[in-house]
Parts: structure tokens; C-alpha cells; sequence
């Protein structure tokens, strides 16, 4: 039986016993079945907020829930075909330099290198590599060999 069931079941009572208002008794037990019925119409009303507030946390958490599911099954894929690459070609170099603009560090592969140039994902500035020093290094090594 919930609160305002048993203030309803109480008030029920006062009138079956034709209970007297102008004693000072009578008074007193009105006054505090009142309170008590005031008293459950709120509880009732904050027990409906908290029903409305849970039911609005369970929708944000299930939202929250199929963020997560598809930020981390796409996080997941990723290392997955990062993985794969890795076993099929375990000697690919990884390269890193320093963003001169923002200062972090930015790692990138050899495809990266090839093309000569990466965008900082930081901030965005554009990085250009000049690799014919290198390679004339390199072939100058290869040559002598």
C-alpha cells in the first residue's frame, strides 16, 4: 500500500467514525491527516520527477551505449587492420618528426614519405619532405658497394 493510499485509508476512518472538527481533539487529527495527505501528493510528485529523470538517464545512457559501441567497434577494426598489415609486412618503417608549428610529435609510414608531405593533425600546418638528398645518398652508398 503506498502513502497516499494509507492517508486516503485514514481519512476514510475520521469520516466512518464521524469524528468531531470543532474539539479541540477533532481539530488537531483533521489538521494532521491534512498535513500527512499534503505531505504524500508531494512524495508522489518527486517519486513521478525521479521516474521521469531515471527514465531520461536510461534513454542517455542507451545513446551513451551505442556511441561507445560504434566509436570502439570502429577503434577496434582499425587495430585490426592495423594488425593484419603488420603481419603481412612486419618491415614496414615507421617515420616521426616534430611539427616546427605547434611542437608535437607526428608518426607517419613510408607511403607518407614517398609522397613528400603530411598535414600535422594538430594544427593542421602542412609539412613537406625533400628526399633527393637521401636518395642520392643512398644510391651513392648502394653504388659503392
Amino acid at each position: 500500500m503506498e502513502i497516499t493510499e494509507k492517508v486516503a485509508y485514514l481519512k476514510g476512518l475520521t469520516e466512518g467514525l464521524a469524528l468531531d472538527t470543532e474539539t479541540k481533539e477533532g481539530k488537531i487529527i483533521s489538521a494532521m491527516i491534512d498535513i500527512l495527505d499534503d505531505m504524500a501528493l508531494e512524495l508522489q510528485d518527486h517519486q513521478d520527477q525521479l521516474t521521469e529523470l531515471s527514465d531520461g538517464l536510461d534513454a542517455v545512457s542507451d545513446d551513451l551505449e551505442d556511441v561507445e559501441d560504434i566509436v570502439y567497434d570502429v577503434d577496434e577494426a582499425d587495430y585490426d587492420d592495423e594488425d593484419e598489415d603488420e603481419e603481412d609486412d612486419d618491415s614496414e618503417d615507421c617515420y616521426a618528426t616534430t611539427c616546427p608549428t605547434c611542437e608535437e610529435t607526428i608518426y607517419f609510414d613510408e607511403s607518407i614519405l614517398e609522397d613528400g608531405e603530411v598535414i600535422c593533425p594538430n594544427c593542421g600546418e602542412k609539412l613537406e619532405f625533400d628526399l633527393s638528398d637521401v636518395e642520392e645518398d643512398n644510391g651513392g652508398e648502394d653504388d659503392g658497394e
